[in-house]
This record gives structure tokens, C-alpha cells and sequence, in this order.
């Protein structure tokens, strides 16, 4: 079984060579090849979960060189935990991106740009899972880097440049402090490997150890998004394409939270800067959900709300207790599947009616029911409704903060019920104002075209005019106006205004009959969420298992050195 723990990574990058050397033709079968890695790796992903559940941590190196010296990957519960609902997600999402593209009848980019970019993100995800050092950490942060910034910026339109270069020099800033605390690591200790870090960096002065932890709680607070280190996300993920939006929002933050509750259980326990984790939780809470109260767009409600509740992880990590641990991967493993479903539905209604704008948008629940279905379940799961997963991840770590009692715990157990509250506050405003209420005027979409973000400078009104009516008429838009708007408005769009629409950032025309497989893969990951709930129990049952296993510590050493 030892065997199977390298696979989640090498397939996807495997059969990205593949799909190189390819080229863009035989689309067919390079959607059919990407379909079935992912379902590969999700089968593995299982196997690799159900076998460290039961037979303990499962371990390889890599051209059999023993640590320090070679690349030792490590599958625990933790890491098949976040492989198997990871593999899940991007798969899903990897559907709905094939209906996108067959919709926008765009083959070249989602098949020559789209899937290679997209599998080298899978294989990065898996290899932060997997890693049982600090520089294969780093290796697979950079391998998203990378394909996160191809698939930010696919078009090159001028919007998600702007939004993939902000992405990128905060990525940068934080892979060069990853570096040097690297760096500052192995001088210390002689190793960066995880379970030799354990015994080492308990040697080491209490004050450069503090440092070491400062450090890459910095660099994981950045890809995690924890407030003050969260001011890029909502600008830089809303303009890429839904299926990238989608997948980020969902599974990229939650990387970053996966090395904090690695790192801090492993090489940190008994760490001194619970009481700032638990500081930055509770602002992460306040800022995020406050931000979402005041948006009026649904992209932008969603990555504030994203903010916001990963606050939620960083509290179970902050308390370092079994019980908020057990909480803290609960709330991982539902965030990853509701956020990410969240952003889905959000993708739909631009593809509907033309815009995320929620002042644009009025009689969804009338006039596409199945549509405010698949919004309504996981609104109501994120804002915590009992018996939805959010609830019992919720419960576990309010619980765990009564139990911790002290100041700050108290004031996170309430930071998080009034967050909650607001939580279903701004859900209940979106389903207002989106779904309930009847359409504003001229807020019909049916054949509208959404206009390219490239097409003429930012404000240049009667240019965007132009452009419009160039695109609609080549759009094949439905309603003959010879006008692109891309709100449903009624009114031009500037260019530039725009920040979702094909893969390549080309007009494409709106329908009230959404793409099949983007609506099946959005039903399918409604249903993963309320699966947590009907295995409310078992899952429960994994995640203290799993916080059992990091707090002890010993299992994890004992499988990597083999004593």
C-alpha cells in the first residue's frame, strides 16, 4: 500500500506531458484522459484514507534514500482525509469546466491551456498533502504557484492580469520567507525533515524556535488568507473564469490551513503563539463577515464570507486541544465542498443572466427553482443551520472553546456565534435580493452577450458601445439588440468592467438553459456537502481519530524513521 502514496502526484503530472505533447487536438480524448486521472486520483485518494485509518501513517522514500537525504511523502489520516474531499472537489470542478467550454464551444483554450495548467494544480495540491518535509512543502506550494497563475490569468485579458499579478507578488513574498525560514531551519536542526524536526527543534532555543514558528505561520497565513494577510484574495479571485474561481476559493486557502495544523501539531506542540492565532482568528471572523455584509456583488459576498470562516480553522488550531483539532478538519473538509459549490451556483447565474450583481438580479426562485435549490442548500449549510455539516463543524469547536475556557476562548466561542448570525444574514440578503424578490426592470438576460474585458480601455463608454454591437452580432446573441451587456442591465458594459466570461475572455451569449454537465456537477456537489451531514457521525468519529494521531505525534515519527 506504501507503494500507492507517490501516485496522486505523478498521474496528474504524468499525463500533463501527455496532454503536451498532444497539443490541442484530439479533444475528446484529452477530456476523456483528464476525467479519468482525476477519477484515478480520487480512488487512490480513498484508498490512501481508509488504509492510514486503519493500519497507521503510510510512508516511502523515494529512491530508498533514508531522511534527511531523500523525499519522504507521508499519508496519514489527516493528508487522506484532505486528498480524498480535494479530489473530489476537482473533479467536480473539472466537470463543470467541460460544459463551460463545450457551452462557449471553445475548445482550444480548456483542452491546450485549461487542463494542463488544471492537472499541474492537482499534482501541487497533492504534493503539500503528501510531503514529509519542509522543502517538498515548497515545491508543491510553487507547483500551484505556477499553474495558478496560468489559470488566473487564461486570456490574458486585461482585468485578470491585474488581479493574477497581485496574486503572484504576494505568492512570491511569501515563497521567499518560506525560503529563508527554510533556510534558517536545516542551520539550526540539520534536517527539514518533519518527523526528525520533531525531536530536533525541541533542542533549540526557545527564543529562535519561537522565531522559526513566527515565520511560517506568516507564510501559511498568506495562502490561507488570515487577516491582516487576506487584503488580496477578494480582487484577485472573482475575475477568473468560475471554474478557477471555483476550485481556488474552495481548496487553495484551505493548503495554507492544512501546514498550519501540520506544523503547528508536529514540530511546534505546546506553541507560543496560540494566543495570536486565536487573536487573528477572531479579527479574520469580524473583518471577513463585516466585508461580505457590505458587498453587493455575489463573487465578492463569497470571498468575504471566505475570509471570515477561515477564522473558524484557525480558532480549532489556536486552542490545540483534540477537541478543536477534531473541529477545526471537520470545518476544512465542509468549507472546501460548500464554498467551493457556492461559487459554482455563482458561476451559473452569470451564465444565466449576465451578472453577479446582486442589484441586478431579482425572480431566480420563480423562474429557475433547481437554480435557488442548489444556491438555497449551501447557503444554509455555511451559515451553520443545524443539522448541516457547518453546524456540527461549529459546534465542535464552540464546544471546545467552552471547555478551553479563558478570555480569548470565550471571545471566540462568541466571535463565532455572531459571525454565524451574520453568516445567515448575508445569505438570507442574497436570497432575497437574487431569488425572492421580483426582477428589476430590464433585468431580462435571455440572449444577452458577455462582453470581452479587453476589448477597450476602462470608461471609454461609446468604444464599449461599439464593441458591444460588433460582439453581439457575432456573438449569436438571441435578442437582436445588437447591444452587450453583461448585467442584464439593458445598458453597455465598459470594457473592463467585465470580469467573467469564456475561458479566453471572449464574448459568449447568456441562456436561460444552462449547460447540463455544469448543472450536474453543481448537484453533485451539493449532495458531497449534505453527505457530511447524514455522516455526521463517522466523520466525527475520523477527525478525532486524526487530532488524536497529530497531538500524539508519535505514530507519524515512528512510520517516516521506522522506530
Amino acid at each position: 500500500m506504501n507503494a500507492l502514496v507517490p501516485l496522486p502526484v505523478l498521474l496528474p503530472l504524468c499525463v500533463t506531458g501527455l496532454k503536451l505533447v498532444i497539443g490541442p487536438r484530439l479533444h475528446r480524448f484529452q477530456r476523456f484522459i483528464s476525467l479519468a486521472v482525476l477519477g484515478a486520483v480520487l480512488v487512490l485518494s480513498v484508498l490512501l484514507m481508509v488504509a492510514a485509518d486503519r493500519h497507521g501513517p503510510l510512508s516511502v522514500h523515494l529512491g530508498d534514500f533514508a531522511p534527511p537525504v531523500g523525499i519522504t511523502l507521508v499519508a496519514d489520516r489527516l493528508s487522506g482525509l484532505m486528498l480524498t474531499v480535494s479530489s473530489a472537489v476537482t473533479l467536480l470542478v473539472l466537470v463543470y469546466s467541460l460544459g463551460q467550454g463545450m457551452a462557449d464551444r471553445d475548445d482550444q483554450a480548456p483542452v491546450g491551456v485549461f487542463h494542463p495548467a488544471y492537472l499541474i494544480l492537482v499534482a501541487g495540491v497533492s504534493c503539500t498533502f503528501l510531503a514529509g518535509d519542509l522543502v517538498n512543502l515548497y515545491v508543491g506550494f510553487e507547483i500551484m504557484l505556477v499553474a495558478s497563475f496560468v489559470l488566473l490569468t487564461i486570456g490574458g485579458t486585461a482585468t485578470r492580469i491585474r488581479a493574477g499579478s497581485t496574486y503572484v507578488i504576494i505568492s512570491l513574498f511569501s515563497s521567499v520567507l518560506f525560503l529563508v525560514a527554510i533556510a534558517m531551519t536545516y542551520a539550526v536542526a540539520g534536517t527539514v525533515n518533519f518527523a526528525q524536526l520533531a525531536g530536533r527543534l525541541q533542542e533549540v532555543p526557545i527564543g529562535v524556535r519561537t522565531l522559526l514558528e513566527a515565520m511560517l505561520l506568516t507564510v501559511f497565513a498568506i495562502k490561507a488568507a488570515v487577516f491582516p494577510l487576506a487584503a488580496w484574495l477578494p480582487d484577485s479571485y472573482p475575475t477568473a473564469p468560475a471554474p478557477v474561481t471555483a476550485v481556488f476559493a474552495g481548496l487553495l486557502t484551505k493548503v495554507g490551513v492544512y501546514s498550519m495544523l501540520r506544523t503547528q501539531t508536529l514540530l511546534f506542540p505546546g506553541h507560543r503563539l496560540g494566543d495570536l492565532l486565536m487573536l487573528a482568528a477572531l479579527a479574520s471572523m469580524a473583518v471577513g463577515i463585516l466585508g461580505a455584509v457590505a458587498q453587493t456583488d455575489l463573487k465578492r459576498v463569497l470571498s468575504f464570507t471566505l475570509i471570515s470562516h477561515i477564522g473558524y480553522m484557525v480558532f480549532g488550531i489556536g486552542l490545540a486541544g483534540r477537541g478543536s483539532i477534531s473541529g477545526a478538519i471537520v470545518y476544512v473538509a465542509h468549507h472546501i465542498t460548500v464554498q467551493t459549490t457556492l461559487f459554482l451556483v455563482a458561476g451559473l447565474i452569470e451564465r444565466r443572466d449576465g451578472t453577479t450583481e446582486l442589484t441586478r438580479l431579482g425572480g431566480l426562485a420563480k423562474s429557475a427553482p433547481l437554480l435557488a435549490v442548489l444556491f438555497f442548500v449551501p447557503a444554509m449549510n455555511l451559515a451553520g443551520i443545524p443539522p448541516l455539516s457547518g453546524f456540527i463543524g461549529k459546534l465542535g469547536l464552540m464546544r471546545a472553546g467552552v471547555d478551553a475556557g479563558g478570555v480569548w476562548a470565550w471571545a471566540l466561542v462568541a466571535g463565532s456565534a455572531a459571525t454565524s448570525l451574520l453568516t445567515l444574514y448575508v445569505m438570507a440578503k442574497v436570497w432575497n435580493l437574487a431569488f425572492w424578490r421580483d426582477a428589476p426592470p430590464g433585468a431580462e438576460a435571455e440572449g444577452v452577450v458577455l462582453e470581452s474585458a479587453e476589448d477597450d480601455e476602462p470608461g471609454d463608454d461609446e468604444d464599449a458601445e461599439g464593441a458591444g454591437a460588433a460582439g453581439g452580432a457575432g456573438g449569436g446573441g438571441e435578442s437582436g439588440s445588437g447591444k452587450a451587456t453583461g448585467s442584464g442591465s439593458g445598458l453597455p458594459v465598459p470594457a473592463g468592467a467585465v470580469v467573467s466570461a469564456g475561458f479566453l475572455g471572449q464574448s459568449i451569449t447568456t441562456t436561460k438553459r444552462l449547460p447540463w454537465p455544469m448543472l450536474a456537477a453543481t448537484g453533485v456537489a451539493v449532495a458531497l456537502g449534505l453527505s457530511y451531514t447524514v455522516l455526521g457521525g463517522p466523520l466525527t468519529t475520523f477527525t478525532q481519530a486524526a487530532a488524536t494521531e497529530l497531538l500524539a505525534r508519535t505514530p507519524y515519527i515512528e512510520a517516516v524513521l521506522g522506530r
